[in-house]
């Protein structure tokens, strides 16, 4: 059984102010709690009867649903601590940059993109929506276990980079990515999903890529941010691997 107390705390986690404090955040259902315990030791674990895995505090259907974040709860809640992540770079790897991203949906996608690419850190500007936000998490589908999530001051990052350690940004008056030469490693740098790169970080891009569009006439203006850090991922890994 849950206490009231119990309720209130992981509803307060919602919250980043809250999840800042405490160190901690909040995963939901098998796919992406299971994830997390193969890397990670949770603080708690609420779960039902289906569950079967550890379990912290057994629930009923009702008491999972008043502390569940989804519309639909699915067998378990656990509460983990958030991982310590540093910022050292690798010269031989890839990485991706976020500038801004402000859509929880987004930040989760691109790092289930990140984790299918086989890019193990992204760099977050500090004003990037909170990875442990719950919806962030969920979207991750689990990736969030596999992938560092930095945030940091990325203008402070490029200027600590090797100069020829190569930086690439997504830009309207950028070269055809299918054209440009890319590099195995290097940092890939993605903007806001309104203003795109912000105007401070464009001076640290090496490289400006752009993914032509094909279609003419009245088309769509731009395309999700999630999609097309996929697209800029898949023709790097395609060329480089």
């Amino acid at each position: 059984m849950i206490s009231k107390n119990q309720i209130k705390w992981i509803r307060q986690l919602e919250q980043k102010k809250f999840r800042k404090r405490d160190g901690l955040f909040v995963a939901e259902g098998p796919k992406i709690v299971g994830d997390l315990m193969r890397r990670y030791k949770p603080h708690t674990v609420f779960a039902t009867s289906d569950w079967e895995g550890s379990v912290d505090v057994s629930v009923s259907d009702d008491e999972l649903r008043k502390i569940s974040f989804l519309q639909h709860p699915q067998q378990v809640l656990a509460v983990f601590p958030i991982p310590t992540v540093t910022s050292s770079i690798d010269t031989t790897q890839l990485y991706l940059a976020l500038d801004g991203i402000q859509d929880p949906g987004n930040l989760g996608t691109i790092i289930r993109i990140a984790d299918w690419f086989g890019i193990k850190t992204i760099f977050c500007s500090q004003d990037t929506v909170d990875a442990y936000n719950p919806k962030v998490v969920q979207a991750t589908m689990g990736s969030i276990a596999r992938v560092e999530v930095v945030y940091t001051n990325l203008a402070e990052l490029f200027t600590s980079l090797p100069a020829d350690f190569p930086v690439y940004g997504t830009l309207l008056d950028g070269e055809n990515l299918y054209s440009k030469q890319l590099s195995a490693a290097g940092m890939i740098i993605m903007g806001n999903e309104g203003n795109g790169i912000s105007q401070p970080i464009r001076p640290f891009v090496h490289h400006r890529l752009l993914i032509p569009q094909y279609s003419e006439g009245d088309t769509a203006e731009s395309l999700n941010v999630a999609i097309a850090t996929a697209i800029t991922c898949a023709e790097f890994r395609r060329r480089t691997c």
